[in-house]
């Protein structure tokens, strides 16, 4: 009678389950192969060495029954990890992950691992298809980043485990993959559009400040300012186009993160004063608090924006973005809609306040993903 032919996957599994005690004859029904393959597999060497010899990365059987002596004698985890030569925390999480000290069996553990190792496995988005459905719609109509999508998916959906996803297995069905139920079209969706992911460059913004009459240095505001307690202090800044030949003016409420656009035909001092101070007339009472810029010339006319706003002007220190941390980080949200290689002239006021709306309906780390237009209505409207 010829040898029968038996898969590699199901030799280890025969040799695995006659090594944990399986009567031979059981585990040949199991498997619907004869008494005498069942017994050559057992005692072939080849096998054992297949089914013990592992990557160097990954715990072997012989670790994993290491593993189980240590528990069945009462030692730490440590002591273990010393005898094996891994670290402790690989048997914390090689125990904790397979039942505990109480069920924890070398056999069936290392059954478990070479079951997950399998590949190639389903990606995420193609197991759960709705859950690539959600994603796929607030990239492509929200332009939230993948971070932003991670965070909301728990608050939308908080009873559904099928419905959460890491922002590296977004980036990486996008980038990596290009498959698993999402389009790499919706890459350009995101607020940068690089080819391939890479470190985020460091850059610096080094120009020359002129002196402000009257100036006030963001040290003499007050201190509940700082700590974004009360709503109503702005802080404020343009943002300039293709050649510096246009510009946007940006405001961003500190507390509740609400950003405002203002259209300006030029950055001349007297006309940013009044432009910006009429969007600021436009809101509530509560919300007209106080105004934090930088040192550019823009705002010279400082005086000329209280005197309308009845707003007071404090000026960063200069070389010191980071005391304007909030407009900073929308500017930089902004550049998503309005490029740098772009003339910003050509967007009317309507188009900014639709820019500002997706802005300010975009969830935010800070205010637990949470929408700025949410926190608004409950710090201000309720």
């Amino acid at each position: 009678m010829p040898r029968q032919r038996v898969a590699d996957e199901v030799r280890c599994w025969v040799w695995l389950l006659v090594a944990d005690g399986h009567t031979q004859a059981g585990v040949a029904r199991r498997f619907g192969l004869s008494s005498t393959t069942v017994r050559r597999i057992a005692h072939d060497p080849e096998v054992e060495k297949q089914v013990r010899d592992t990557s160097v990365s990954r715990l072997t059987l012989t670790g994993r029954e290491e593993i189980s002596r240590g528990i069945v004698e009462g030692v730490s985890n440590a002591e273990i990890a010393r005898r094996i030569d891994r670290h402790r925390s690989t048997v914390g999480r090689e125990i904790n992950n397979n039942g505990g000290r109480d069920e924890y069996r070398a056999v069936a553990a290392h059954l478990a691992a070479q079951q997950r190792a399998k590949r190639p496995k389903l990606f995420k988005f193609e197991q759960f298809p709705l859950l690539a459905m959600v994603v796929a719609c607030w990239l492509d109509l929200e332009q939230w980043s993948p971070e932003q999508i991670s965070a909301r998916l728990v608050l939308e959906f908080p009873d559904d485990e099928t419905m959460r996803v890491s922002p590296e297995t977004i980036y990486r069905a996008l980038y990596v993959h290009g498959r698993g139920g999402l389009r790499k079209e919706l890459a350009a969706c995101l607020r940068t559009q690089p080819q391939h992911r890479r470190a985020r460059p460091v850059t610096a913004r080094n120009r020359d400040q002129s002196s402000i009459p009257d100036l006030v240095s963001i040290a003499e505001r007050p201190d509940d300012i700082e700590d974004r307690l009360v709503p109503g202090h702005w802080e404020g800044d343009l943002i300039m186009g293709r050649n510096n030949g246009s510009q946007v003016g940006t405001l961003v409420e500190r507390t509740t993160g609400l950003v405002m656009l203002s259209k300006l035909g030029t950055k001349q001092a007297d006309h940013v004063a009044d432009a910006i101070a009429a969007r600021v007339r436009t809101l509530p009472a509560v919300l007209q608090g106080t105004l934090t810029w930088d040192r550019g010339t823009e705002m010279a006319a400082h005086r000329r924006f209280t005197m309308a706003t009845d707003m007071k002007v404090y000026f960063c220190d200069p070389h010191a973005p980071w005391q304007r941390g909030s407009n900073e980080n929308i500017n930089g949200l902004l550049r998503q809609y309005l490029p740098r290689d772009s003339d910003l002239s050509q967007f009317s006021q309507e188009q900014l306040d639709a820019i500002a709306h997706k802005l300010n309906n975009r969830p935010r780390k800070r205010h637990s993903f949470l929408t700025p237009l949410e926190v608004f209505d409950q710090l201000v409207l309720h």
